[in-house]
């Protein structure tokens, strides 16, 4: 079964998928397959129930098969199955900005749409550009990310992004790009809960790299507010304001990526909310159509957004957008998301749920070779010893070992990451942790 696998009475053919993020030959040695899903759980190509434990990457938080979206999706592809999106534009696209702009806390009132998280990255980093030209101030033209940062996988979000697998193969990527040092210290934050106590003031190594380039030169720093595909790394209490104020003074852009954080996922509808800093851009995806179709946005600041309103009107503003822009179908799917978030109380529900949350993760502490454990809202990073010269197969085997007994997670590396979708119930939860941890057990 190395290239086919049984599909029913028919053969499936393996081979010509090349994967995403995956060790191809291992998995087509071995293949995991999901043929549908509902709610909590996905079914398996051989008919078992697999618990989704991390709402599939991160996006599903409503759960599967969510029947006011699904309705809205089949509707909106019988009705308008593509606008243009220059020139040109439809209702749903306006209805579904206005939604969000009121969604968000201060003056991100402006919405730009892309197709996925990667897009949004890198839209929010040609936006920071273009918004200091656009100020008469185009000799700020250097970007700030930080080390372990995920920002996609474009050449602007694989630049400032600090994860060395997704920069390593691609050259020598975009120029003028520095990056701030990560928040993470086992010694000092081992087995936090929420935001650790330690690191606000690594935040200041912003103020070394403004002296080191000037600050004349730079145009933004974006940064998760919790890093996620990194492995689950919560802010240190006091780390954002830090960083807003530091931009603030030097006249650069604040970027927070939401990609993850935002639609529900720390218990409020964004990150700024959680934290109560207020960025210049925000960007967005995952959650915004509870993964059913591929969708994201970008949130630009009044101030950003009117720098580019100038000049005759005829002329377009921002050179800058995507084939499938504000596709009809993705944004029935996007409105239908927040109608289901908002009704159900989901954001409010994980809320509600985190310190149970908390509790069970943190129980898994004392186990065999768990080496961390942290968590905020509804997400949880279980950090595991790395063997020596095999770094990352504790974790994967223990994947597998979860799979196999009806629990689907996500590593990175020796770190297990949880996220599942926010209607788990807490029984739910206790089986989910009791799963892992028999995992975890059951793994040299």
């Amino acid at each position: 079964m190395s290239q086919r696998t049984l599909d029913g009475d028919n053969r499936l053919n393996l081979a010509a998928h090349w994967m995403p993020f995956t060790a191809n030959r291992q998995f087509k040695a071995a293949p995991r397959l999901l043929v549908s899903a509902k709610d909590m759980h996905y079914t398996s190509h051989d008919g078992r129930q697999v618990m989704d434990g991390t709402a599939g990457l991160w996006c599903v938080n409503a759960g599967h098969a969510r029947p006011r979206i699904v309705e809205a999706v089949q509707k909106a592809v019988a009705t308008l199955d593509y606008a243009p999106a220059f020139q040109f534009g439809h209702p749903g696209a306006f209805e579904l900005a206005s939604r969000l702009a009121d969604m968000m806390p201060g003056d991100l009132d402006h919405v730009f749409f892309t197709n996925s998280g990667s897009e949004s990255v890198d839209t929010a980093l040609k936006i920071a550009l273009a918004y200091h030209r656009a100020r008469g101030d185009s000799a700020r033209t250097r970007l700030i990310g930080r080390e372990r940062g995920y920002h996609g996988v474009g050449f602007g979000g694989i630049s400032v992004g600090g994860i060395v697998s997704n920069r390593k193969t691609f050259g020598p990527l975009l120029p003028g790009v520095d990056h701030l040092p990560h928040t993470y210290s086992l010694e000092h934050q081992a087995f936090s809960r929420g935001e650790p106590e330690w690191g606000a003031h690594l935040a200041d190594d912003l103020e070394r790299i403004v002296a080191l380039h000037d600050a004349s030169t730079i145009a933004a720093v974006i940064v998760e507010p919790m890093a996620g595909s990194t492995g689950v790394l919560p802010p240190p209490k006091g780390y954002l304001k830090r960083l807003r104020e530091i931009t603030e003074k030097h006249g650069i852009l604040l970027i927070f990526d939401e990609v993850i954080t935002g639609f529900g996922r720390l218990g409020t509808p964004f990150a700024v909310d959680c934290f109560g800093v207020q960025p210049d851009l925000v960007t967005t995806a995952k959650g915004l159509t509870n993964g059913t179709q591929p969708m994201g946005a970008v949130f630009a600041s009044g101030r950003v957004h009117d720098a580019f309103m100038q000049g005759p009107e005829h002329l377009i503003e921002l050179f800058h957008g995507y084939t499938y822009s504000a596709h009809p179908v993705a944004t029935a799917a996007a409105l239908a998301s927040l109608d289901t978030y908002q009704e159900e109380g989901l954001f409010q529900r994980v809320a509600e749920l985190a310190p149970i949350w908390e509790e069970s993760a943190h129980a898994l502490k004392g186990l065999p070779h768990v080496k961390d454990i942290r968590n905020l809202g509804l997400v949880a990073g279980i950090e595991l010893e790395s063997r020596p010269g095999e770094v990352g197969k504790r974790a994967y085997e223990v994947m597998v070992r979860c799979y196999e007994a009806g629990l689907m997670i996500r590593v990175t590396g020796d770190i297990i990451a949880l996220s599942p979708p926010f209607i788990i119930t807490q029984g739910q939860i206790a089986e989910l942790f009791d799963t892992l941890a028999t995992a975890i057990k059951a793994t040299p």
